[in-house]
């Protein structure tokens, strides 16, 4: 369940946060410093503590931004860490991994009766069984698996939920089918259908599944005296506390060496703008919708599901890349770092077409982990230093609905003969059920708007609240902004500078 710490979350910031005071002081031996995370993070002597150290280990370098090793040869956690610590280091594919041996080899999909079954007499799973698989033996449901096809409907009907559908967690949350099982029955991802959504991540219970960061780098890039600038995301409202004020948020990354602090909500207001244009010159003229480009996620997913709709996609940058380009109009030489809620956004930083705005991708829970390396108390901080640029338009980013919302009144606002009609879907698979009605002409002349986690970006995988909660802070935010629309931006005449650069 989202939002609930667990011991997996308390191991991933406990690795963070080891990370971030490893940068953070003056001892430069890495190597033996990583060597001794494990230990400390996992003391004594307690059962299976060989394997929890060994899975920290691997947790900890590709915390690091390195490789996972390979464990049939012999090697060090600290393995390949002198050309981990460079302030351009980029990720090495894969940036989403599977640890094999935390792996669970969950089973794959499977419909089973459990010993709730009463053998009632009703017997509807028998009768909503379409390949009738389903039997009565010994007075109680029987399912014959090797003609099931695994559709749930008996599990759906059974009036005691004796029936249940099981599925590995890891794979039920991918919304690409990209997971399955290797030989060994461990999961393996299939990167070719993989959109780095990172949902897999916080819904496997056993850790096994982690993406590359780059704290340390950040840090370093900062003692290497580089001007580091933040740039963060309309979803950070409320994920570091329901005490910490968005101002509390901006002095505290101040507190951890940020230069500077921008809400890329700026970005997200150009790029409604560029969004609006982009419709109103397209549909219904050129094409039959428009769907929006700030989930990178969601826009991979529809070119690769669905290549004849790639014309369909917005071609305006994404809120993270306008952000960083505005930065770097005013400051070439600082490093941008984007904190954000989102594995795919460190996806598309490392496009070589983006590399040159965003230096930095880090999640907010990884720059929880920051804030507990340098003992900071956000709850504690008085210093009032509020965000002053972004309107209501850009700070709903965050939420599913928000995008199309902004782009809608927009356009109402600047054309109000213009009706624009819009549809949104959050979750990959949601997503693609959205462009089946497209494709079958149900939603011509739409915008729409995908986001590929669940309510939006505030359902990310780096994210540290309920979704529910954060979803209301970050609408309660945007709505007392007094600047309601994109244009009353004091940026927006830079948007086709920004976009042609």
């Amino acid at each position: 369940m989202r939002g609930v710490y667990n011991s997996v979350t308390d191991t991933r910031r406990k690795v963070f946060a080891a990370i971030a005071e490893m940068a953070y002081n003056d001892d430069e031996d890495y190597a033996k410093q990583m060597e001794q995370i494990p230990y400390d993070i996992l003391p004594g002597n307690q059962e299976n503590v060989f394997l929890e150290r060994a899975i920290i280990g691997e947790r900890l370098r590709l915390g690091m931004g390195l490789n996972l090793r390979d464990v049939s040869e012999a090697g060090v956690v600290s393995d390949g860490v002198k050309e981990g610590i460079q302030p351009e280091k980029y990720y090495e594919p894969p940036l989403v991994n599977i640890i094999k041996f935390a792996c669970n080899a969950c089973p794959e999909k499977k419909v089973i009766v459990t010993d709730m079954c009463q053998g009632c007499f009703s017997h509807q799973c028998t009768e909503v069984c379409p390949k009738k698989v389903v039997s009565i033996v010994n007075g109680r449901s029987h399912i014959d698996q090797s003609g099931c096809i695994k559709c749930g409907r008996c599990a759906e009907a059974c009036p005691y939920h004796a029936i249940i559908k099981m599925e590995r967690p890891c794979a039920s949350s991918c919304g690409m089918n990209a997971i399955s099982s290797d030989e060994n029955g461990k999961a393996t991802i299939n990167y070719d259908k993989c959109v780095s959504c990172g949902q897999c991540l916080v819904n496997c219970p056993f850790g096994a599944i982690v993406d590359k960061g780059q704290i340390f780098q950040t840090i370093y890039a900062m003692k290497q005296g580089y001007e580091v600038i933040a740039a963060i995301a309309p979803a950070f409202v409320g994920q570091f506390g329901p005490k910490v004020t968005p101002d509390k948020v901006k002095t505290a990354l101040k507190d951890l060496g940020f230069a500077d602090v921008v809400e890329v909500a700026i970005g997200a207001d150009l790029c409604t703008i560029d969004e609006a244009e982009d419709f109103m010159k397209n549909v219904p003229e050129n094409l039959d919708f428009m769907a929006t480009s700030c989930c990178p996620a969601w826009s991979v997913m529809a070119k690769k599901e669905f290549p004849q709709f790639s014309k369909n996609i917005s071609m305006a940058l994404t809120p993270m890349v306008l952000t960083g380009r505005w930065i770097k109009k005013r400051k070439p030489n600082a490093k941008v770092v984007f904190i954000g809620p989102c594995a795919a956004k460190k996806l598309e930083a490392s496009r070589r077409s983006v590399r040159s705005d965003i230096d930095f991708v880090l999640t907010f829970e990884e720059v929880m982990g920051m804030f507990q390396a340098k003992g900071i108390n956000l709850d504690q901080i008085t210093v009032d230093d509020p965000f002053t640029d972004g309107t209501k338009a850009g700070r709903q980013f965050a939420v599913t609905g928000g995008v199309a919302a902004s782009v809608k009144e927009l356009i109402e606002k600047e054309h109000p003969d213009v009706k624009v009609k819009v549809q949104a879907a959050e979750g990959l698979k949601n997503c693609k059920t959205m462009l089946m009605m497209a494709k079958a002409g149900r939603l011509n002349g739409y915008l729409l708007e995908g986001m590929g986690c669940p309510g939006g970006c505030v359902g990310g995988a780096g994210t540290l609240q309920a979704i529910p909660r954060s979803s209301a802070l970050v609408k309660k935010y945007a709505n007392e902004d007094e600047m309601k629309t994109a244009d009353l931006s004091k940026y927006g005449d830079e948007v086709e500078e920004l976009v042609n650069n």
